[in-house]
């Protein structure tokens, strides 16, 4: 017999009170995709990375039915600012702002009835600020959190053999064959290749000559070894916005991606389903 009760959707904001008691007779399990808008070269549009979080969400959200809450659009972007009036059109939260932000969706899931919220995160800096936050709701509810990363920076992982690009071209940096590959598959119409840029990072001129910068991490190399952090813009090191070359990329990679993540965290998600988890604090009696 078809459950005609089934939502059609596994969104939060296609659903109504029913259809969340729904999945909540189901799970006590809910997605939370969060990205950034940032610039992304001038080939990419500014939601890449909210993409990406947005994609993997719904896809591992059909394969687990769980539902996802609406991906969170903006994040800690400070370096993608550029200069005043440059147009580039990045938004950015203050790290202070961006938590209390996702504060408040995690209390208000919680008050609702999930028990396991789990961040997809598509913007590798919100990682520089979410351990705060994600140790304050787990520290002050009970709740079980964490923070899924559905990208390849260095860490190339279960992607390593679908990219082209070689290491030393850092494949899967800034809008470059992973970030473009990935947007192709969500939606060929938003990539203007005739605009993409093969680029690499370079140190800022205000470092001494012996620092090297070479990709899109924090670190900085001095005498062949990664001790050091600046604090840098990202047109300090790329004026494109690009890191590597996004010419290799294509949607049947991107698709791939997509897909690999997502069945890696739907597999997850199984593993969380029978984890009893004890709410200690479940009213969000601080909303206003």
């Amino acid at each position: 017999m078809p459950d005609t009760d089934r939502p059609a959707s596994h969104c939060l904001l296609d659903l109504a009170p029913p259809d969340i008691q729904w999945f909540l007779d189901r799970s006590d399990i809910v997605l939370v995709p969060i990205g950034s808008c940032e610039q992304h070269g001038a080939h990419l549009p500014l939601g890449t990375d909210t993409i990406t979080a947005l994609e993997v969400a719904r896809r591992a959200a059909a394969k687990s039915d769980v539902p996802y809450a609406p991906p969170f659009w903006a994040g800690y972007s400070p370096q993608h600012m550029r200069e005043t009036e440059a147009g580039v059109g990045t938004i950015t939260f203050r790290a202070a702002t961006l938590v209390e932000a996702w504060y408040d969706i995690c209390r208000s899931l919680i008050h609702h009835g999930w028990n396991k919220l789990v961040f997809v995160n598509g913007h590798g800096s919100n990682t520089k600020i979410i351990d705060p936050l994600l140790r304050r709701v787990r520290y002050e509810t009970g709740a079980f959190v964490a923070l899924y990363k559905p990208y390849a920076e260095r860490y190339m992982g279960m992607i390593g053999d679908l990219l082209e690009n070689p290491p030393d071209e850092t494949p899967g940096w800034h809008a470059s064959e992973l970030e473009t590959s990935q947007v192709l598959a969500h939606d060929e119409a938003l990539v203007r290749m005739d605009r993409a840029a093969d680029d690499r990072a370079q140190a800022p001129p205000w470092l001494p000559k012996t620092f090297l910068k070479q990709d899109g991490a924090p670190d900085v190399e001095f005498q062949g070894y990664q001790y050091f952090v600046f604090p840098m813009d990202h047109g300090e090191f790329s004026q494109t916005g690009v890191i590597g070359n996004p010419f290799r990329a294509t949607a049947e990679k991107g698709e791939q991606a997509l897909e690999r993540f997502a069945d890696h965290l739907a597999a997850a998600i199984d593993e969380f389903r029978p984890l009893e988890v004890e709410i200690t604090r479940r009213a969000f009696e601080e909303r206003v």
